[in-house]
């Protein structure tokens, strides 16, 4: 990297709440936070927001007419972008940047119309400029009254942490100095599930505490859990006094595939990205790894392998939270940063408790996060304390 990148401030929203007291409680509790619902006549496990949460985004909505009509994934966005710039003390006269993706985008409102359209042959006017993908950096934009770039794009699950490569980007370049960047994912729709459902990753586990067995490298089946959430991080250039961490390191991948969803055996795409986000640094260094592990057997233990192909022997302790919160498509890469900066902020070692991947006793200083989505487009963010 050219430079440091501060993260000067951070707000999320998903099954761990909103407050970072009460995800950081949450954390320290061995119990996960997916629940059972019933969709599509079937029960399935989901992480969804709390309930005071879900109270919070529909007295947004009530707020304005124009978001009467905008999908949970815009108002989850506007809600935590809203926290988020608040915190990083950046005012309306601020020149800032905002680049919020998102893997499925407005997936409840479009299944909507599309049940319309096919009952009716019409849709509803707001149809096409409600589900468009920029609605939600956009929406963000207009509700920051910003007069900076405003980009949505989606990578699939890695889609955060190519904002956070595109925000340090426009940054390096001297374009801004500064950048909002995040995801937002509202998926817990039928439709969705049944996608899932169909590629035979989604967790039918039932009978456990635990449905998601992330990080689980013998598990005999696939345990994905979808979650919602949104998370963002706001990045300054340099080193600022108030950071709460540090872009250290950042790197990127793109293998061939053989299979539309499956990454290569080793992960060649993440042995790439934490070899560059790592180009700087002593591997001895890198002191806890936050691993993307979706919760399916090939995922967790392809990446594995990546880490075993990186570090050889002397592999730094392993976590992953997508067993707490499902995952959350888009934002997943974003909510495994929150759970590093307050591991890095708290000097405390947050595990998976039903693996052998125990604390040390150590001091945290550098953790290395990965992200990867269909496609097998791998990210690695490497930051550090203050």
């Amino acid at each position: 990297m050219k430079t440091s990148i501060s993260i000067i401030a951070q707000s999320s929203i998903s099954a761990l709440g909103s407050f970072p007291d009460e995800i950081w409680t949450l954390y320290l509790d061995n119990s996960s936070c997916i629940n059972r619902e019933l969709i599509n006549d079937d029960v399935v496990n989901v992480a969804k927001l709390p309930k005071y949460i879900k109270d919070e985004i529909e007295v947004l909505r009530a707020s304005d007419s124009k978001y009467k009509t905008l999908d949970n994934s815009v108002l989850y966005a506007i809600f935590v972008a809203r926290n988020a710039v608040k915190q990083a003390g950046w005012g309306e006269k601020d020149i800032f940047g905002i680049n919020l993706g998102s893997s499925r985008g407005a997936t409840a409102l479009f299944e909507s119309y599309h049940e319309e359209f096919l009952k009716t042959k019409k849709v509803s006017l707001l149809a096409s400029p409600t589900t468009t993908l920029g609605n939600i950096s956009s929406w963000v934009a207009n509700d920051l009254k910003n007069q900076g770039p405003d980009i949505s794009h989606s990578i699939t699950c890695s889609t955060a942490f190519h904002a956070i490569l595109n925000g340090i980007a426009w940054i390096n370049a001297g374009f801004v100095d500064r950048f909002l960047v995040g995801a937002s994912e509202a998926p817990i729709t039928p439709f969705t599930i049944a996608q899932m459902n169909a590629l035979k990753i989604y967790s039918r586990i039932m009978d456990s505490s635990y449905p998601c067995l992330a990080l689980d490298l013998e598990k005999r089946e696939n345990t994905m859990v979808i979650g919602e959430a949104a998370s963002v991080v706001c990045l300054e250039n340099g080193f600022k006094e108030n950071a709460i961490a540090v872009i250290e390191g950042i790197g990127y991948a793109t293998e061939i595939l053989e299979h539309n969803i499956s990454i290569s055996t080793e992960a060649d795409c993440f042995q790439k990205s934490m070899r560059m986000a790592l180009e700087d640094v002593s591997l001895n260094d890198v002191d806890v790894i936050v691993m993307h592990a979706p919760g399916t057997i090939k995922g967790d233990l392809s990446e594995y392998n990546a880490i075993q192909k990186v570090f050889g022997s002397e592999i730094p302790l392993l976590t992953s939270n997508k067993w707490k919160v499902g995952h959350t498509f888009a934002t997943s890469g974003m909510l495994s940063l929150e759970l590093a900066i307050l591991m890095l902020k708290k000097q405390e070692f947050i595990g998976v408790p039903y693996t052998e991947i125990k604390s040390k006793t150590l001091k945290i200083n550098k953790i290395l996060v990965n992200a990867v989505g269909f496609g097998g487009n791998a990210v690695s963010i490497l930051i550090t304390k203050k």
